[in-house]
């Protein structure tokens, strides 16, 4: 009896152990990769966060060492100091809440004297160049700017903010610290390069996964052409339980290099696999259709052309530097990460033979949908939801009437999301000015039987 409790003890402070050394979520880590979101996104950077990792904001180089043990949601500000410029942590102050309401007030002051001549500052360049020489502060550059203008006064409230706005991303930016995961990795992309992801917004990766019923346990099928945003989102999702298998055709996988950016865990990376179409294939899951083509044999076709990894995303410098660029650039090459999404067992491609994977994500962007449902459908389990996206309406409209007429999935729907975001703001709230009014489709339905 003693011995079965001392084993138990042993067994507790092993997993305390195990648990100890995993990296906490919440805190950026050294290794781990990181948002870098730049004067509330002008520059969305990634960068994998190491000692000697360099960010560059204008024509200077920052150490990212201050990052590390700092939380996710942590605001740094560019500072001088005597070994020169440096990232700074922003500690959050409490302010107390005030029982008036805001209201704007601008005693009729508008802007139709103002006169652009660009003669109102009187403070020079080489006077703000001796300031921060001698260690001022970006909040006290601003401040002699606004005291040095001649037309400050005379703006209203709302042209004052814009005003310090601007010479604050210019004086003294500020960088966010994020943490990459499926909205901030979708959100990044979609601003910057779109087309790289497909143009799937952030609201239609949620219905593909919402469609999909992506739950804990599922063994989820995907075919992502899309950089690995997918995978990377149905496994964040799973949270280490189940199976996302990536499927693909021809001889190589499709590239999932975003799935790096993630900071998963080795549990969660062991369930990141990949198989090619032809071998989850079996003659009695194979389609009518496909049995009659090709002998009931899925034969590998030509392998899809896409991007490379490299495309998809740039690397930056063997110096761990995050370029000055206006991109979305990972992780440094002295801290790359391991590639998750190892070849599926054979024990696990049997058994997705017999019992079918439980959902399936189509995310191919530049091919057309009913290709590739008609060689992925079968490997799916009888009454399996799946959700197909792509960027135009007319190939999955095509895929629905096939399904149809194939009498292979019901409850079939195609869906168009929307989304638009809100400024909420003292007096001043609206939609915003500036948004994306197309995200793509989603198609989805409801595998069924095909014998009579």
């Amino acid at each position: 009896m003693e011995h079965s409790k001392d084993q138990a003890m042993s067994e507790n402070q092993n997993n305390n152990n195990n648990k100890a050394q995993d990296p906490n979520p919440r805190f950026a880590s050294e290794g781990c990769s990181v948002l870098l979101d730049v004067n509330d996104g002008d520059r969305l950077v990634f960068a994998r966060l190491s000692s000697g990792a360099i960010f560059k904001i204008g024509n200077t180089n920052y150490s990212l060492k201050p990052l590390i043990g700092a939380p996710f949601g942590s605001l740094f500000q560019v500072e001088t100091g005597e070994e020169g410029s440096f990232l700074s942590r922003i500690l959050p102050i409490k302010k107390e809440r005030s029982s008036s309401v805001n209201v704007i007030d601008d005693d009729g002051r508008d802007n139709r004297e103002l006169i652009d001549n660009n003669e109102s500052q009187n403070l020079t360049v080489e006077e703000i160049e001796a300031m921060r020489r001698e260690g001022a502060k970006g909040e006290e550059i601003i401040e002699a700017l606004i005291a040095n203008s001649s037309t400050f006064d005379k703006k209203f409230q709302l042209s004052q903010e814009k005003y310090k706005l601007k010479k604050q991303k210019k004086y003294a930016p500020k960088v966010l610290l994020r943490r990459p995961f499926a909205r901030s990795i979708c959100e990044a992309y979609f601003k910057k390069y779109p087309a790289r992801i497909g143009f799937i917004r952030v609201d239609a990766l949620s219905l593909l996964l919402t469609m999909a019923n992506v739950t804990a346990y599922s063994d989820v099928l995907v075919v992502d052409m899309v950089g690995g945003l997918v995978t990377g989102a149905v496994a964040e999702r799973l949270g280490g339980t189940g199976y996302v298998c990536s499927t693909y055709k021809g001889d190589s996988p499709y590239s999932v290099e975003m799935v790096r950016m993630f900071n998963f865990t080795d549990k969660v990376k062991e369930r990141i696999v990949h198989s090619p179409i032809n071998e989850l294939s079996s003659p009695k899951t194979a389609s009518p259709e496909v049995n009659n083509q090709q002998g009931g044999v899925c034969k590998p076709e030509i392998n899809i052309s896409e991007s490379s990894a490299s495309d998809m995303v740039e690397d930056a410098s063997v110096t761990a530097e995050a370029r000055e660029v206006d991109d979305v650039v990972p992780e440094s090459k002295i801290m790359k990460a391991p590639q998750p999404g190892a070849k599926a067992s054979k024990e696990a491609v049997e058994m997705w033979k017999e019992n079918g994977f439980s959902s399936l994500i189509m995310a191919a962007q530049d091919q057309d949908p009913w290709i590739l449902a008609k060689e992925v459908l079968p490997l799916l389990s009888y009454s399996a939801p799946f959700a197909i996206y792509h960027q135009y309406l007319q190939p999955l409209a095509t895929c629905m009437h096939n399904l149809q007429q194939g009498k292979m999935a019901i409850n079939l729907q195609i869906t168009e999301p929307w989304l638009r975001e809100y400024q909420v703001l003292p007096s001043r709230s609206h939609p915003h000015m500036q948004m994306s009014s197309f995200g793509g489709y989603v198609l989805s339905g409801i595998r069924i039987s095909t014998t009579s």
